[in-house]
């Protein structure tokens, strides 16, 4: 087999990868239902050009009619490049709208020099996002985190912050009014990484803040790349310990009633860790007719 065609080929089953696992995430926890209309946060990063990009394949061949509207929050940072994501939006044809708020000043202004403003800049982002999602008639939102943001959330969490809790693939806005989705929950970043060469999205580096909060989750990127590397497979059943919870062997209260035990010892409780780390095949045949075009 000629270099190109083999390029080409890998190319394929990149792209058929891609899909059958957005496809997969989807389904699994029902983000999209006939006649949504899913608003699209497009940062200029790569996970959320490849989300757009996705989306709009899925949506040509779903079994449900659904429509997508991207959304930029273009927040005044110094060197943004304000123009290359209309560009692009125009170039392929979708609608959008680019929301320019200066949360930027607001967060150098009220955050002291030297500590991290992610917490703040955070809330901002998302108060607007919300604002945006209902002007438009928005059903759900969409996020581009990944498979790896999960898994590095769960472990900024544990390390920093003394809880154990990851990142949800979806989940209600605290007001109730709004749905978020992650599309893009079992994707790998390195999958993404591949993609974003291939289709030469125009990505606006992520550089614009060297907050604390961006160090610690380099740091925790840094060790899990690591322990895949001295340990094949480790991510893995990370991430399958995330869909395999066994509430009675943690400590939390509110979670399991330690008071009022059922009788049967332990053994009750065997099957919560079976030792299986596989995925539960389920919804297959929505995956397929996703993966059919």
């Amino acid at each position: 087999m000629s270099e190109k065609p083999k390029s080409v080929y890998e190319q394929n089953k990149l792209l058929k990868r891609l899909r059958h696992e957005t496809g997969r995430a989807i389904n699994d926890f029902q983000m999209i239902e006939a006649g949504d209309k899913i608003m699209v946060c497009l940062s200029g990063g790569k996970d959320s050009f490849a989300l757009l990009d996705i989306l709009r394949q899925l949506q040509a061949s779903a079994p449900v009619e659904f429509s997508l509207f991207a959304v930029n929050l273009d927040q005044k940072q110094p060197n943004f490049p304000a123009e290359v994501l209309p560009n692009y939006l125009k170039n392929i044809g979708i609608d959008f709208k680019i929301i320019e708020e200066d949360t930027y000043s607001i967060v150098k202004r009220v955050i002291p020099e030297g500590k991290t403003t992610c917490g703040l800049c955070s809330r901002l982002r998302r108060g607007i996002l919300y604002r945006v999602a209902k002007e438009i008639g928005a059903t759900k939102i969409a996020l581009g985190h990944h498979r790896d943001d999960i898994i590095e959330t769960l472990f900024l969490n544990l390390f920093y912050g003394g809880k154990l809790k990851a990142m949800p693939p979806k989940l209600v806005s605290d007001n109730g009014e709004h749905i978020v989705i992650r599309p893009l929950a079992y994707v790998k970043e390195k999958d993404l990484i591949r993609y974003a060469e291939i289709k030469q999205f125009p990505i606006i580096p992520c550089n614009l803040c060297g907050s604390q909060a961006n160090l610690q989750r380099q740091a925790i990127k840094e060790m899990l790349q690591l322990w895949e590397k001295q340990h094949a497979g480790r991510i893995e059943n990370i991430f399958s310990a995330l869909q395999s919870v066994a509430p009675s062997h943690l400590l939390d209260r509110q979670l399991f009633d330690f008071n009022n035990m059922p009788n049967g010892g332990d053994i009750l409780f065997d099957n919560e860790f079976s030792g299986s780390l596989k995925t539960p095949d389920t919804g297959k045949k929505i995956i397929n007719i996703l993966d059919s075009r």
